[in-house]
């Protein structure tokens, strides 16, 4: 199983893929009527014009699908990219797709994302978002510990529900939503999981999701490492 463990409690599994480096090669060369059975110095070099000169479309004949766990705050983030994956794909159709289990149906027990002590960060000086350098450890160690006492009265207060006789889909108010975990099945074209690593990967994204994008990056180099290091911008 392919699967990259990220922040205290998340993962990202690489559930499936269709194609690899070569599907790149040869959707484009199709109208050529060519076809190439294994990756060439030639085929590298046509997936590096394809990227420079912006002629996307044959990037997007390569799938993943991911199942991810992550904080909801991360989940929110990322669902940009699919609102908005039909316009930039330039398609009319979106090639991503997005399934996610819902606390409407499901009561499993509710986990959430808790910084440790040292992981906690300051506000930046000159943005009114993101983030600065890290809290002392006896500040961030501090509301470590109001925010599990904050989760743990929430969770509480949810299980009491429950046992009255709320359902599931009301009884869910009471717990701590952004940092709640959430699971979710993201499939995406090469082209779309490529937009989102180019923005989430730069320096001044959330931290946190930033973790993921490194997960994604990693679980797909195999298949398409080529059309990676020529669709991203920059090393990462």
């Amino acid at each position: 199983m392919l699967i990259q463990q990220v922040l205290d409690k998340g993962y990202v599994r690489l559930v499936d893929h269709m194609g690899s480096d070569l599907t790149v090669v040869n959707a484009a060369r199709v109208s050529y009527a060519k076809e190439s059975t294994e990756l060439s110095e030639k085929d590298i070099r046509l997936i590096k014009f394809l990227a420079r000169e912006g002629h996307t479309s044959p990037f997007r004949h390569a799938i993943l699908q991911f199942e991810i766990y992550a904080p909801l705050m991360v989940a929110r983030q990322w669902w940009k990219y699919v609102v908005g994956s039909a316009h930039f794909e330039g398609t009319g159709d979106s090639l991503d797709a997005w399934n996610e289990s819902s606390r409407r149906y499901i009561t499993e027990e509710p986990t959430f994302y808790t910084p440790a002590g040292d992981q906690w960060r300051s506000q930046p000086e000159n943005s009114k978002q993101g983030s600065g350098e890290p809290i002392s450890w006896e500040l961030g160690n501090k509301y470590t510990n109001e925010l599990m006492e904050y989760i743990e009265q929430g969770i509480h207060k949810y299980e009491q529900a429950l046992v009255d006789g709320i359902c599931a889909e009301q009884a869910r108010l009471f717990l701590p939503a952004y940092g709640m975990y959430v699971r979710w099945f993201w499939t995406a074209s090469l082209q779309s999981v490529c937009h989102f690593l180019n923005q989430r990967l730069e320096h001044d994204a959330q931290k946190e999701i930033q973790e993921y994008a490194k997960a994604i990056l990693e679980l797909s180099k195999p298949m398409f490492g080529i059309s990676l290091d020529e669709l991203l911008r920059k090393d990462f």
